[in-house]
């Protein structure tokens, strides 16, 4: 189930200007995570690492979260 919310939060994004301006300035996971919970969403750390494959993109997140989740 926390993959399908980690999805959502993400598919939600990037479409809402605000959320996507603050995802992409959280620097920790934890920041993140808070951001969602602040949107409606309960995300799942662990659901959020490979090999859970990524549901976020790279121009999501800002570079030090990208290289934690996408391992770039």
């Amino acid at each position: 189930m926390s993959i399908k919310v980690i999805k959502e939060f993400s598919e939600k994004a990037k479409v809402d200007a605000d959320l996507k301006e603050k995802l992409k300035a959280c620097l920790k996971i934890k920041e993140m995570l808070a951001l969602g919970k602040e949107f409606g969403y309960e995300i799942d750390e662990v659901a959020l690492y490979p090999p859970n494959e990524p549901q976020f993109t790279e121009e999501q997140l800002s570079e030090r979260l990208a290289k934690a989740l996408l391992r770039v």
